[in-house]
């Protein structure tokens, strides 16, 4: 397969960066809302509701998805491949960890307060279900970020070394010479 040359890597790594920054930054604006905010009325509960969901519709969703497809195109058309290193598997398997509990558990709980305090207004305030949605995306949207910015640790410092594919084979021809 034909690999991408230096200045399309280069390009490939401004497009990846950026992505991460609109990942990254939403997630650190989506946590520091939601840790922060202390809305009081139902008109209040439904715009604050309504903020997270826009941090997460245009700046996490988008920049999630971009990673996923960068990441496959520098898996594809780069020598760093997808598992040849261990911190880059560590990446892979964290990141889809990361958009699928985003997708189905994170993202209901987001649009669900959304639709509560639009539906019922100022009477939200009497019920649970809001800020249970809210503790949860206060507590799980915290945990989502702490590893999203372990991602600019692994990347930079590369924590792990390459895997030995012909390890186990060269244990094995060490034993036979016994």
């Amino acid at each position: 397969m034909k690999t991408l040359g230096p200045k399309g890597i280069k390009y490939l790594k401004i497009l990846h960066l950026l992505l991460a920054i609109m990942w990254i930054g939403g997630a650190l604006a989506m946590s520091v809302l939601a840790l922060t905010g202390k809305p009081e009325t139902g008109d209040e509960l439904y715009m604050f509701s309504r903020m997270l969901q826009i941090i997460d519709d245009y700046l996490i969703i988008p920049g999630a998805m971009g990673n996923i497809l960068i990441g496959i195109v520098y898996g594809i058309w780069t020598k760093w491949g997808f598992f040849k290193y261990r911190w880059l598997t560590v990446k892979w398997i964290l990141t889809i960890v990361q958009v699928l509990f985003g997708t189905f558990v994170l993202g209901p709980w987001i649009n669900g307060n959304v639709e509560l305090a639009q539906t019922l207004g100022r009477d939200v305030l009497s019920g649970s279900d809001y800020f249970h949605n809210l503790e949860m995306t206060r507590i799980w949207g915290t945990v989502q970020t702490t590893i999203l910015l372990s991602f600019i640790v692994i990347s930079v410092l590369k924590p792990w070394k390459r895997k030995q594919i012909g390890q186990i084979g060269n244990r094995i021809d060490n034993l036979n010479g016994l």
